[in-house]
């Protein structure tokens, strides 16, 4: 079962967070038939969406990591809740590279130089907006820096998707995020670099059967810790044929009325989950007469 974690540790210096998301990152391959490279770069960053929503109080705020760079996979779009939902997609879904090493999928080279962008949406008149240039494309060096650079917060990011090449299924997803407060001792901070320094990928800890708590008893090793929150997480997406009846009805009476005049059923694909939604003429000629009364 996908899961995440938060965490405290040496007096509450150290806060972190880990998450196995294996379930909803293999849901994300087969609603999009994912290629292995965009599988990996999706799933790393949903897995960091999740933990960063985590960190949001509101029950109705979101977070929302959006990435444009120049690679061949386009851009990626993820948004998360701390309620423990995720979604997003890849533009270029079918993104194929040799690897850099056996075992090792080029996601840098997929992703390619650009921005990403963080976005918190606390229901207040504007979102809060933090952007800074891509590094690596790997994903968690980039998280990494947004926190150092937008945030200030000096913060230790590790993300790993695991796919079966042959099968295309997702065998191992997950990660961890690690932050340090600002009244962080000087001995608090060497243990935790020395550690970080020296603890496997996050694919092979999970490959090794670690749990989130195991995998941040690693990373803190040393440090007396403690789980304050644990919560299931998942693939969640709130489309609806509703909200595609209304997104027509914006579209204006002009518009709908050139749909109907074609006089066939339109279907409509959400591009973060995939589902279809099929307007029939009738349905259509409803949603003409709605755009009349808003005219």
């Amino acid at each position: 079962m996908d899961y995440m974690i938060r965490a405290t540790a040496a007096n509450a210096q150290i806060r972190a967070f880990a998450v196995t998301s294996r379930d909803l990152v293999e849901y994300a391959r087969q609603a999009h038939d994912l290629s292995p490279i965009a599988s990996a770069a999706l799933g790393r960053t949903m897995s960091a969406a999740l933990m960063m929503a985590d960190m949001l109080k509101g029950p109705q705020d979101l977070l929302t990591i959006k990435i444009d760079a120049d690679g061949p996979i386009g851009g990626i779009l993820v948004t998360a809740d701390n309620q423990g939902g995720v979604k997003g997609y890849v533009e270029n879904p079918m993104v194929d590279l040799p690897s850099i090493r056996p075992g090792h999928l080029n996601v840098g080279g997929a992703v390619g130089h650009g921005t990403l962008t963080v976005i918190r949406d606390l229901g207040l008149k504007d979102p809060y907006v933090g952007q800074t240039a891509i590094q690596t494309g790997e994903i968690a060096e980039d998280i990494t820096y947004y926190f150092a650079v937008s945030e200030q917060i000096p913060s230790s990011v590790g993300l790993g998707v695991l796919v079966n090449r042959q099968e295309k299924k997702i065998l191992q997803a997950g990660g961890f995020i690690v932050q340090l407060m600002p009244f962080a001792e000087e001995e608090t901070i060497s243990r935790l670099e020395k550690n970080l320094q020296g603890i496997d990928s996050v694919t092979k800890m999970l490959s090794a059967g670690d749990t989130p708590e195991q995998m941040l008893e690693k990373v803190l090793a040393g440090f007396d810790f403690v789980v304050t929150q644990k919560d299931p997480v998942r693939f969640y997406c709130n489309c609806g044929k509703e909200k595609y009846e209304r997104a027509l009805v914006l579209l204006g009476r002009d518009e709908v009325q050139k749909i109907v005049e074609d006089g066939e059923p339109v279907e409509i694909r959400c591009q973060f989950c995939g589902k279809k939604y099929r307007f029939s003429q009738e349905e259509l000629k409803a949603v003409l007469s709605k755009t009349e009364k808003n005219a």
